[in-house]
């Protein structure tokens, strides 16, 4: 008996609101499919189909492009032997569309095969980084010490030397100077 007036009570309360929802559906004036008024719709629009015409490939052809060359990149960092191939083939998988990414990927990460058999070492120039750092840090101590004996030389001429020492000492110093100036040319 109370499962039927339960439901007798479900029927009545449905009845209600459909009867509430018809009443507020015949009282509207208008009716719209959107929050938005039509000029701000068309104006939306037109937005966002300039932004998907034009934004959108540039930067799809931007991520493509730096997904890429990650690989090149990597073999740089890495001081790959092979390293011009990886390039190339970076290259060559932008122009096949991609199909040849992975290879470029795994060849970056890879070690040549009999490389150091060939070369003597896993990496190509290796000791290029520590001679260049070697040269700058040289050169700039060859120049302080180059300095500091233009100003002992400078003191020994105040000092009443015989010229013939001073002579000397200029022409050392000049030979040591060019001597260094040539292997910083390098």
């Amino acid at each position: 008996m109370a499962s039927r007036r339960v439901i007798r009570d479900v029927r009545s309360v449905g009845r209600l609101i459909a009867g509430l929802v018809l009443i507020l559906l015949a009282t509207s004036r208008e009716v719209h499919a959107s929050l938005l008024s039509p000029e701000a719709e068309d104006t939306m629009a037109t937005v966002l189909a300039i932004v998907i015409l034009f934004v959108v490939p540039v930067v799809l052809i931007v991520v493509f492009w730096l997904v890429h060359i990650l690989p090149e990149q990597i073999a740089h960092k890495r001081n790959h032997p092979q390293f011009e191939a990886i390039r190339t083939l970076c290259l060559l998988s932008l122009a096949f569309g991609g199909l040849l990414w992975p290879l470029a990927w795994i060849w970056a990460y890879s070690k040549p095969v009999m490389h150091k058999l060939a070369y003597g070492t896993d990496k190509l120039h290796e000791h290029e980084d520590e001679e260049v750092e070697g040269a700058v840090e040289g050169g700039l101590n060859l120049r302080q010490k180059t300095l500091g004996l233009h100003e002992r030389l400078a003191r020994l001429e105040a000092q009443n030397i015989p010229e013939a020492e001073l002579a000397k000492l200029r022409a050392d110093l000049d030979a040591i100077e060019t001597k260094f100036a040539g292997h910083g040319a390098r």
